[in-house]
């Protein structure tokens, strides 16, 4: 059953090398991390929520939002087959009830703050920006070629963008859902600019990003996209 339909667009992909260990305590029982070519990934997302629909019907006022997240890459076998999947350790949107009910029925990280985006396509260029504020404002910059080309196989962009569950621990329960998209094409990102204070925003486990270089940024399209309803798994 589809539980929420929706766009993601626009979506500005930061991608950070990690020690496994720091995200021990966030997996969810039953899963383990994922690695592309033996690192492990921690991505900060920023992206529009477009045309929303809960259970089929369109939510007033809160059609079309930012969201801003950190997350890590996950997989879980079942029946012989790998289920990848993401998990977060926070996500951000701009109004109160958009978490209320993340938190309430998914159990998901989900805070309100200030949001707002700016999203220009001048000639062969793509401007995204995406800010959010606590105390002071936090941004990601992004600007990159204004077409989008398809994704190519097996690259670290398909790693990135082909994780189609979301799993969500609970103390010791673990849920999962699952979000169905075509595959996204990519644009070529030109550069990115970062104002962020990832121990603010995320913790002190995280708080050595502010210190570290990406070691890739990307730009998706994004797509229609479908998540069913959850389900618990342990």
């Amino acid at each position: 059953m589809n539980f929420l339909k929706a766009e993601w667009r626009k979506l500005a992909i930061i991608n950070y090398d990690i020690d496994p260990d720091v995200l021990l305590p966030y997996l969810p029982k039953g899963t383990e991390l994922d690695f592309y070519n033996g690192r492990c990934y921690v991505s900060l997302v920023g992206f529009m929520f477009l045309n929303s629909k809960l259970l089929g019907l369109p939510i007033p006022f809160h059609r079309n939002f930012e969201e801003v997240n950190l997350r890590f890459y996950v997989k879980k076998e079942e029946k012989g087959v790998w289920k990848r999947g993401v998990v977060f350790i926070k996500e951000i949107v701009p109004k109160p009830a958009l978490s209320l009910v993340a938190n309430s029925i998914y159990k998901e990280n989900y805070h309100t703050m200030p949001m707002k985006n700016q999203i220009d396509e001048s000639g062969d260029e793509l401007l995204i920006r995406y800010s959010w504020k606590d105390k002071s404002w936090h941004s990601i910059q992004i600007m990159a070629e204004a077409i989008a080309k398809p994704m190519e196989e097996n690259s670290e962009f398909e790693f990135i963008t082909e994780h189609y569950f979301g799993f969500t621990k609970k103390e010791n329960t673990t849920s999962e859902y699952e979000v169905c998209h075509p595959k996204w094409d990519c644009y070529t990102v030109k550069y990115h600019q970062l104002e962020i204070d990832f121990q603010k925003i995320y913790g002190s486990d995280f708080s050595f990003l502010n210190d570290q270089q990406p070691i890739s940024v990307m730009l998706a399209e994004g797509s229609e996209i479908q998540v069913k309803t959850k389900k618990y798994i342990s």
